[in-house]
């Protein structure tokens, strides 16, 4: 792991404010769905990340 510094931080916050960073939403789950979500996690069948709509 490293450590992060102010320089990296700038960087990468000028990457996210110039669009160039987005994060990658594999699927959304309402959250009645969440045990789903969930066993979706643990079995490593994700690609992005998972997002819980409440």
């Amino acid at each position: 792991m490293s450590e992060p510094n102010q320089a990296d931080l700038a960087t990468l916050k000028a990457m996210i404010e110039a669009g160039q960073v987005r994060p990658v939403i594999d699927r959304r789950y309402p959250l009645s769905e969440l045990p789903e979500a969930i066993r979706q996690l643990e079995q490593r069948q994700v690609q992005g990340k998972l997002v819980i709509v409440i």
